[in-house]
């Protein structure tokens, strides 16, 4: 049973969506969250896949993306997505059918940096799973140039300088091709932007205020990890671009009860290759059930 809920959080009202399973309850609740400009709707199919295995799955949309409030749109906002983090967690632990004790974060690239940060400040969370999770950028982003590398640069700059004097954001596209100037420009791109655009997906937009990349240089996921008092699954793909597996190892390897599953593929095989999502699926779901099985 999916419900669409709502919740406050910081004076915005955050959109969600709550999907129940046939069990009566209270029952764990597994809390998604998607990443740097993804949306609620992208991650449907982990909902239905937890609630199939006896979960409740809660996933929302981020202020000033999708359904939610908020503005200006399309701004990735570290703090104000953690402060939407938990207050998710709060509404799930709210609601009648959840066991309040067991409820569980999983987060998807910038989202699974987002469930190491807020369950390393919250004692009560009883497992999170961070699927490819973003641990800092890489050094040098293969197949960039160092011309693109200033190229976006400068658009951060920019748009920066108008975030502070109250203009509209300078949008850049979120996904491009090689040689465009894009949050990620790569050869995979037209794969990707298919795989967010299709399956009835009306809320992601390929538009993002490059802003947003500022705070994630300054973000320090592994540190949060250190501090993690629960146990802890990392999801990486071998061949990852973006979230390098090298970066995702280390973030495993920070967090006292963590452990590390490397599956084949890129970093955009997770959202494209549907036998590895159907592989990765089983493996979370034994994980949830292993670390939130009743005392």
């Amino acid at each position: 049973m999916r419900t669409k809920v709502s919740f406050r959080s910081g004076g915005v009202e955050c959109a969600g969506y709550l999907v129940l399973p046939d069990e009566p309850g209270p029952v764990p609740c597994v809390v998604l969250c998607h990443g740097f400009s993804g949306t609620m709707d992208r991650l449907v199919e982990h909902t239905e896949r937890f609630a199939a295995a006896g979960l409740a799955a809660l996933v929302f949309d981020y202020r000033g993306f999708g359904e939610s409030g908020g503005e200006p749109r399309q701004v990735p906002d570290i703090d104000g997505q953690l402060a939407d983090l938990r207050a998710a967690v709060a509404f799930a632990r709210g609601h009648k059918r959840v066991d309040p004790r067991r409820v569980l974060l999983w987060g998807n690239s910038l989202g699974g940096a987002h469930a190491v940060t807020v369950a390393a400040g919250d004692p009560r969370i009883a497992g999170v799973v961070a699927q490819i999770p973003f641990n800092g950028f890489p050094k040098k982003v293969e197949g960039r140039s160092a011309w693109e590398t200033l190229r976006l640069l400068g658009a951060i700059g920019w748009d920066a300088l108008r975030g502070r004097l109250g203009l509209r954001p300078f949008y850049i596209p979120m996904v491009g091709r090689p040689g465009q100037l894009a949050v990620t420009a790569t050869a995979e791109a037209g794969r990707h932007i298919e795989a967010l655009t299709g399956g009835g997906s009306t809320s992601w937009v390929n538009m993002v205020a490059p802003r947003g990349l500022l705070g994630m240089m300054r973000y320090r996921p592994a540190e949060a990890a250190a501090r993690l008092g629960c146990p802890l699954l990392v999801c990486a793909a071998a061949e990852d671009r973006e979230t390098p597996l090298e970066s995702t190892r280390a973030l495993a390897g920070s967090a006292p009860l963590g452990e590390l599953r490397v599956y084949p593929g890129t970093h955009f095989s997770f959202y494209t290759d549907p036998e590895l999502r159907d592989r990765v699926g089983a493996d979370q779901v034994a994980f949830f059930h292993r670390v939130a099985a009743p005392a």
